[in-house]
């Protein structure tokens, strides 16, 4: 039973990681920054690949992989770790886990449209549906009514709950995510899932050492590992994030649907609440929780049906 619904276990257990890694990751971002955060723990989760996979494959790094294979899963290892995660980090620091990764359930519908575009796939009326559903959810819990500024006014305007910085951040990080996991379906084929998410870890690593180069910020990154709280965050997250999470999710879309996998990870959002609560004493109303489980039901109308 298990072994054929390998795929949908293997997103389940991403959803779980991923819940981890974001609660885990707001707290080191917190401490020595999104963009430090980023390379060192790239560069954790490679060492943890190449140790990983001497045992499990006989061969520390992927050289059996295609030219190929190495071109579209580097594509998108810089889009989804450069660019996505680098923006997605970003908004953990501006308006925190939770609502980022609710944000992130947006993935699923950018990955249908990114499909639409490049593949040619098809979008139903119930696609459509589940998008404008998603979007629905998400905005309960992003956006607020405002208070009419005059007696007389009967404005019904709208802003932001939180930062409009933080948002936009989210939404840049959700774009990458999908990109990459396109690219990654695209280059990855039969290939092994787990090598083949270390040659994105290390085309994000050297994407971002090229950054930090550009930007002149190597201080940052001493400084970084010189913070003991902040490394031990850092660590537990490359295991969860970057190792575990990545790699199941490729193990996921290798074996089920992609839309289908896609969906079961979107259950984040739902997952993060109750810890969010308890460890980081985050304040949610029932307004939220509709808003998370709406965004979550409307991309398994997206999929599922």
């Amino acid at each position: 039973m298990l072994q054929s619904h390998w795929g949908e276990l293997a997103a389940l257990l991403t959803a779980c990681f991923w819940t981890v890694t974001s609660l885990v990751f707001e707290a080191a971002a917190k401490r020595i920054g999104s963009l430090t955060l980023n390379l060192i723990r790239l560069c954790l989760a490679l060492f943890i690949y190449t140790f990983f996979l001497s045992f499990r494959r006989g061969l520390p790094f992927p050289s059996d992989a295609s030219a190929d294979a190495w071109l579209w899963l580097s594509l998108s290892g810089l889009v989804g770790f450069v660019v996505g995660d680098l923006l997605l980090f970003k908004a953990f620091v501006v308006v925190g886990a939770r609502v980022s990764m609710l944000i992130m359930a947006l993935v699923p519908p950018i990955t249908a449209i990114t499909g639409w575009i490049v593949l040619g796939e098809t979008l139903t009326m119930l696609n459509i549906a589940g998008m404008i559903i998603t979007i629905t959810g998400i905005s309960l819990v992003v956006l607020k009514k405002e208070v009419p500024e005059t007696i007389t006014g009967i404005r019904n305007n709208f802003r932001f709950r939180y930062p409009v910085k933080g948002v936009l951040l989210a939404v840049g990080g959700a774009f990458g995510q999908a990109v990459g996991l396109v690219l990654s379906k695209f280059g990855m084929k039969d290939y092994d899932a787990f090598a083949s998410s270390q040659i994105r870890v290390l085309a994000g690593m050297i994407g971002f050492i090229v950054l930090f180069f550009v930007l002149r910020r190597w201080n940052n990154v001493w400084a970084g590992i010189k913070n003991g709280k902040g490394m031990l965050l850092t660590s537990v997250g490359a295991v969860f994030g970057p190792f575990l999470g990545v790699s199941f999710s490729l193990v996921a879309i290798q074996n089920t649907n992609t839309g289908v996998a896609a969906t079961i990870m979107s259950i984040v959002p739902v997952l993060i609440i109750p810890p969010a609560v308890i460890l980081f004493k985050e304040r949610v109303n029932l307004k939220e929780i509709i808003g998370a489980v709406i965004a979550v039901g409307g991309v398994a109308l997206l999929f599922l049906f």
